[in-house]
């Protein structure tokens, strides 16, 4: 899910630029190649020129503080009509929409959820599927993003 070594190190640049941190991810590819993918928005948007400005600066950066042994691949981007939920913030944020979530462990003997977010209660993921409310801990979620309408 949320790479929040990565997070900790490129907030502050991000945020210098006049966006948002959505999350970062790190995604092993085919051999020891990784994808570092940057989820990046701002009140008015996101378009490539913006994609471009925050990924020359995070490559700087990564660069620099070289936080990543093999080769990778950045990739920066807004987070969609998709979006990914990184933190209880985020899901916090979106109650009431259509989510997907992905679990690291089997809850109830499912491991994925498609439903309405109903609340986040106790580090609980609440989601709503069909009528049955299942409650997700929020620390066994590998994936979770809105289901767009």
């Amino acid at each position: 899910m949320l790479d929040k070594e990565l997070q900790k190190i490129l907030a502050p640049v991000v945020t210098a630029l006049g966006y948002e941190l959505i999350g970062v991810m790190r995604i092993q590819q085919r051999g020891h190649d990784v994808l570092l993918r940057v989820y990046i928005d701002h009140p008015e948007g996101i378009n490539l020129d913006d994609c471009k400005q925050v990924s020359y600066q995070v490559s700087g950066v990564l660069d620099v503080t070289d936080p990543i042994q093999s080769h990778y691949t950045l990739e920066v981007s807004s987070p969609g009509l998709d979006r990914p939920l990184f933190t209880l913030e985020h899901f916090n944020q979106f109650v009431n929409h259509k989510v997907k979530v992905s679990m690291t462990q089997p809850v109830e003997a499912r491991r994925n959820f498609t439903g309405i977010l109903q609340r986040v209660q106790n580090h609980n993921v609440i989601v709503k599927v069909d009528e049955t409310e299942y409650s997700l801990p929020y620390e066994q979620i590998a994936s979770a993003h809105i289901m767009p309408d």
